[in-house]
């Protein structure tokens, strides 16, 4: 059976837990019609504004828009935008019992001004990146442990904003482990050697060049740098992403070149959050895993003609 024969009954009901670093993405879009006679910036006349899923939720989101069951495990403030959040959550029917509250860190928004015309003319960070410890670490760990007995597959979204430790990656991967599902990895750098264990990771090329020092311009560097990510990880598999060139999967059994399939780039913001949440998907309804990245790719190729962090239904893929 090909990877796109019958989608919607092979991936509906199968059930991802994701632990990472959650995120609100603020949009405010107005019109710019003159240069602030202050300072050579823009005006931007208020229009509307927005609000999305972002980082882990945008993965959680696209998992549940391909009709999967999806628990979450990530921290947020005592603030307004932890209340959004959750609220977004629980309407999506996704799961918020791994939601840990640290009164002491900020919900981490990203804050846009963008044009009518989906041009970006600034983005303010609200955001505490240090890495959870103590008593915090160590309940994120216990939702894990909590809610990893149901998974059918773990994924790790990684943005560098605390939640994925050392301790915390371990303990997924050692859920992962227990359970005899696969665990899957979109990475950043500072943290590659936390994700030793991993079934599958999926750095983009300038995080796989970043690691191994190596430059990706052909598909023979791209395999090149594969097999020297997965050695420097210690992971099973590898996807590289490498937008208009497509993907590198370095699985097991050998390697395959992936061609790109997107028709027109809007915006390639969150592509990578549908590329993993795609794969973990397919994964965990069973799928071999060339099946899986290839859809991930298909996935890719729809949502970078979207603006913003976006998701990919069913019908899209077919």
């Amino acid at each position: 059976m090909s990877a796109f024969e019958d989608l919607r009954p092979r991936l509906a009901g199968h059930t991802v837990l994701i632990v990472g670093d959650l995120m609100v993405d603020h949009f405010v879009f107005g019109q710019v019609e003159r240069i602030s006679p202050e300072a050579p910036v823009p005006v931007v006349r208020f229009a509307r504004e927005e609000y999305r899923l972002g980082g882990a939720a945008n993965v959680a989101h696209n998992i549940a828009a391909l009709g999967g069951r999806v628990e979450i495990v990530g921290v947020v403030g005592n603030d307004p935008e932890a209340e959004r959040l959750r609220a977004d959550l629980v309407v999506l029917s996704i799961g918020v019992k791994g939601l840990v509250t640290d009164p002491d860190r900020c919900t981490t928004r990203k804050l846009r001004v963008v044009t009518t015309r989906n041009q970006q003319v600034a983005r303010v960070d609200y955001e505490e990146d240090r890495e959870v410890g103590g008593a915090v670490e160590a309940e994120v760990i216990a939702r894990i442990n909590g809610l990893a007995d149901d998974a059918d597959a773990i994924l790790v979204s990684d943005y560098l904003k605390g939640v994925v430790s050392r301790a915390v990656a371990a303990a997924a991967i050692a859920a992962a482990r227990r359970r005899g599902v696969p665990l899957l990895v979109d990475p950043k750098v500072p943290h590659i050697g936390y994700y030793k264990g991993a079934t599958v990771i999926t750095p983009n090329h300038h995080e796989a060049e970043a690691i191994t020092f190596m430059r990706i311009r052909t598909s023979e560097d791209a395999v090149a740098a594969a097999r020297l990510f997965r050695e420097r990880a210690g992971c099973e598999s590898v996807l590289i992403t490498r937008g208009e060139h497509g993907m590198t999967l370095l699985g097991p059994d050998g390697h395959a070149e992936l061609q790109a399939e997107a028709r027109e780039v809007s915006d390639v913001t969150g592509a990578g959050d549908t590329v993993i949440a795609t794969m973990t998907l397919a994964l965990a309804a069973g799928s071999p895993l060339e099946d899986a990245a290839r859809l991930a790719n298909r996935a890719a190729g729809v949502v970078v003609g979207k603006f913003g962090p976006s998701t990919v239904t069913i019908d899209e893929l077919n």
